[in-house]
């Protein structure tokens, strides 16, 4: 997949998902979405590795980002090291003794940028509004606040729900998940799902919720971990308490 495949918070945030695969848009690191993986003392899922990956590997990725190697990069080379000087936070005095130039114009270029971002929201905004058009009908499902990035995979609506819980559970009373998915929106409808059968404002212990979680699927150690990485859990630092997310209430 090349970069000008990816959607605007790919292209942001540095990485993409696949069906099985979190990839770096940087270089041909990846981790499978199925599988864990030993970082010190803990073990990272794919989506958490990633971001490990791009804080360790690549932490100028911004700089990768404005270099992009394409021809949709219409960035000169001044406007390159601009941009990159920005970036680090330095001053607009300082950029302009560096580049022998006034301080007017480093404000000015500023300003451009500035102009050239707005021009291109409202192209993408008209673009989204024709080519990417919701259906009137449809409503997206609430999903807890994420930490991270957050693109289109968790937009889901009440369609994509439906069809999803109905391809992965092959029953919902009581619950039964057939198999783990390997796509995110999948795996955001399974977890909804299973949470809704936690009952709120209820605080459990690990055998307590095994207790919940383990007729469900097999490998219930990942719906756990899965459930608290994702926000539908909080969990205590030393993993003996679990609670349903109190901002996040709406979960039918």
């Amino acid at each position: 997949m090349t970069q000008i495949d990816l959607t605007l918070t790919e292209l942001e945030q540095g990485w993409h998902q696949s069906a099985d695969y979190f990839s770096c848009n940087y270089c041909d690191a990846h981790f499978a979405c199925d599988q864990v993986f030993p970082v010190d003392d803990a073990f990272y899922p794919a989506e958490r590795m990633i971001r490990h990956h791009l804080q360790t590997v690549h932490p100028d990725a911004t700089h990768l980002l404005i270099q992009t190697n394409s021809k949709y990069n219409t960035l000169t080379a001044k406007q390159q090291d601009l941009l990159v000087a920005f970036s680090q936070g330095t001053k607009d005095a300082e950029i302009a003794k560096q580049m022998g130039v006034a301080a007017a114009t480093i404000r000015h270029q500023k300003f451009t940028f500035r102009e050239k971002a707005k021009q291109a929201k409202l192209y993408l905004a008209i673009y989204n509004r024709v080519f990417q058009t919701t259906p009137a009908a449809e409503t997206f499902i609430s999903l807890p606040e994420q930490t991270g990035a957050v693109d289109d995979r968790f937009a889901i609506t009440t369609r994509d729900y439906q069809q999803l819980t109905a391809k992965y559970f092959t029953s919902t009373t009581p619950l039964r998940l057939a198999r783990w998915p390997k796509q995110q929106k999948a795996i955001l409808v399974v977890l909804k799902q299973v949470a809704t059968i936690l009952p709120a404002d209820q605080h459990f212990d690990e055998t307590t919720l095994t207790q919940y979680l383990k007729p469900i699927y097999t490998d219930f150690p990942r719906l756990r971990r899965y459930l608290v990485d994702y926000g539908f859990l909080n969990r205590t630092a030393d993993g003996r308490d679990y609670w349903r997310n109190p901002n996040y209430k709406e979960l039918s």
